[in-house]
């Protein structure tokens, strides 16, 4: 429902409109596989480090949690399958992010990139998967 009344430029596309999430899915997936891989089989004792350093104790539970968040909530997102709840915890994910590391560096380059992360994650949580996707309910 279109509650502003505009008219679209291109009112034959919105056949096309479960497309939409998938394609977010997939970017935002594919950045969290690449971003929560090195946490959690690369670097996990140096990130376990910063955590500890930034006041996230324990670190190294935290880096395991957050590590699997981003690894298997980014597959989870790719793949479609619980895609609500996988795109609520990475947006927590990029909540914390922003408060303890990126905010005080400013917005640009600070914060812009996890914000648009956030934001993009928060659109799955409301609008769910999108086109092929494996989960139960749409």
């Amino acid at each position: 429902m279109n509650v502003l009344l505009m008219p679209s430029l291109f009112p034959s596309l919105f056949v096309f409109s479960g497309f939409a999430p998938l394609l977010l899915r997939i970017i935002l997936g594919t950045i969290f596989v690449v971003h929560g891989y090195p946490k959690l089989f690369k670097n996990f004792s140096e990130t376990a480090g910063f955590f500890e350093s930034i006041g996230i104790r324990p670190g190294k539970f935290w880096v395991f949690a957050v590590g699997a968040v981003e690894f298997f909530g980014g597959i989870a997102l790719v793949l479609g399958f619980a895609t609500q709840l996988a795109a609520a915890l990475l947006a927590i994910d990029m909540l914390v992010a922003i408060a303890k590391v990126k905010f005080r560096q400013g917005f640009v380059g600070g914060y812009e990139f996890d914000l648009t992360l956030l934001v993009i994650a928060l659109s799955l949580v409301l609008t769910g998967p999108g086109a092929y996707a494996i989960d139960l309910s749409l």
